[in-house]
């Protein structure tokens, strides 16, 4: 298709071209650059969960491997508060700016962040280096989820936001299995990987983990600059021109396996008007419709996250707190990471197949599930790996559905906005996860404490059953 006629860039004309792109046209955008660069935060929010035991015993005077997981809490609620100040501080800005720089702006930090952390000498500053690492986190999973939101069409949106969560799950499994590379001692499966190299004076591969993080972050930064605008967020602020030359390049990659069908403009509803940043959140809590569906949307994240970060941070810990040894913890870990990256795949594949909200119910009774297993079989190693996959699988496999419901609930003028404040005040629950249900382990017996841990996520699931339906709607008729 030919760009620049004024037909062409009208739009609704506009809109409805976007809506009838095939998958293969974005995939480079949307599974490759962002895909890398929720990699990195991935990786960054994973990579502590093996690896601090080493961390915490050099440079924390007192630091055990079985007092550790008191230490964690420190870093990990560090972590969430920048993770709340990228969602409601950092994301917001790209509403006004554009979603690419705000990329951009959210891999700086995840680069300053895992630097300062690899350079640490004392634990005020490893604590301040993962502080910093958040901000990437809660601003690049907003803008992200955003932008995937924007340029998949309506028939689409989940599985587009599943198929880039497949690189985010291949982050937490690097992040967790170079922990037990670098930072555990050799042993003999399972109770550990005959090539880990913490022993024999290698005791600086916790270091690496972060240097790692760095220099992936650095190259996912560059990607970035490559990135195109978010077609939709150019016609919210006028740039037709922009928008329209974005657009005719996608169809010319798409027209590349056969002809595109006809654009259905009579069906597209073009965004209205510019809202100024500045209002955005008072647009968010003084309009009826998106005032409760914030108040929903976070109240169903904090339940979820609670479930969420307790184990994806701290499960190596809660898992020696139950009394495993922690290289086998780790490795019981390392096992869920698996269970992750089939999780992104499965989401891949039938994420659409189902209402977004009808997710969460799926999730909750697999993570409970495979908690049970691990509580009543666990002396069993296979038993043990069969319930940390299950878990895995279970406490991931509705958060791309829901990331695509979070995003589509807004309209394109507040959307980086709405996403970001009920990700970031829900991630609240993340600490919950540490400072609250953690603690509660070591006093509850193995069962009774992952069923706690579960329980946050079953919450979640009866409020998310209140989220407005997204699947198969525009995004223009659902948040106008």
């Amino acid at each position: 298709m030919t760009a620049g006629t004024a037909e062409t860039r009208s739009p609704a004309r506009l809109v409805a071209r976007i809506d009838r792109l095939p998958r293969h046209a974005v995939r480079w955008a949307a599974t490759g650059i962002l895909g890398l660069a929720l990699f990195v935060v991935f990786y960054c929010n994973f990579d502590i969960n093996v690896s601090f035991i080493q961390t915490c015993t050099q440079i924390k005077a007192g630091c055990t491997p079985e007092n550790a997981g008191t230490a964690e809490r420190w870093p990990v609620c560090l972590y969430l508060a920048g993770y709340l100040v990228g969602g409601l501080v950092i994301a917001p800005v790209s509403d006004r700016l554009g979603r690419r720089l705000l990329v951009a702006g959210g891999l700086v930090f995840a680069v300053v962040g895992s630097a300062l952390t690899a350079l640490a000498q004392d634990f005020p500053t490893f604590v301040t280096g993962r502080g910093v690492t958040g901000i990437a986190m809660g601003a690049l999973l907003a803008v992200a989820n955003t932008y995937i939101g924007e340029l998949a069409p309506a028939t689409a949106r989940a599985r587009y936001t599943a198929v880039t969560f497949v690189l985010c799950t291949v982050g937490a499994m690097v992040g967790i299995g170079l922990g037990l590379l670098l930072t555990t001692e050799s042993a003999s499966f399972p109770h550990g990987l005959p090539v880990a190299l913490a022993d024999e004076g290698f005791d600086s591969g916790w270091r690496w983990m972060y240097w790692i993080a760095a220099a992936i972050g650095a190259l996912a930064l560059l990607a970035s600059l490559r990135l195109p605008e978010s077609p939709r967020w150019l016609i919210e602020h006028g740039h037709l021109d922009r928008a329209d030359a974005t657009v005719a390049r996608l169809e010319q990659r798409a027209a590349r396996r056969g002809p595109l069908p006809e654009p259905d403009v009579a069906a597209a509803t073009p965004p209205v008007a510019e809202e100024s940043t500045g209002r955005a959140y008072r647009e968010l809590f003084t309009h009826a419709r998106y005032r409760r569906r914030t108040l929903l949307l976070v109240a169903m994240w904090f339940f979820g996250y609670a479930t969420v970060f307790a184990y994806s941070t701290s499960s190596t810990s809660i898992l020696t707190a139950l009394h495993f040894e922690p290289p086998v913890a780790g490795m019981i870990s390392a096992v869920g990471g698996l269970g992750f990256f089939v999780q992104g795949l499965f989401s891949a594949r039938w994420s659409e197949r189902l209402e977004r909200r009808y997710w969460l119910p799926v999730g909750a009774v697999l993570t409970l599930a495979g908690g049970v297993v691990i509580a009543e079989l666990g002396t069993h190693i296979a038993w043990a790996f069969v319930g940390s996959f299950v878990v895995f699988f279970g406490f991931n496999v509705w958060v791309p559905p829901t990331f695509a419901l979070s995003a589509e609930s807004f309209p394109t003028r507040v959307r980086s906005a709405g996403f970001g404040l009920v990700d970031g005040l829900g991630v609240s629950g993340g600490a919950v996860g540490v400072l609250v249900i953690a603690p509660l382990v070591p006093q509850l017996s193995p069962l009774a404490a992952l069923v706690l841990v579960s329980a946050f996520l079953i919450v979640a699931a009866v409020i998310g059953q209140f989220a407005p339906r997204g699947r198969d709607r525009s995004l223009e008729v659902l948040s106008p």
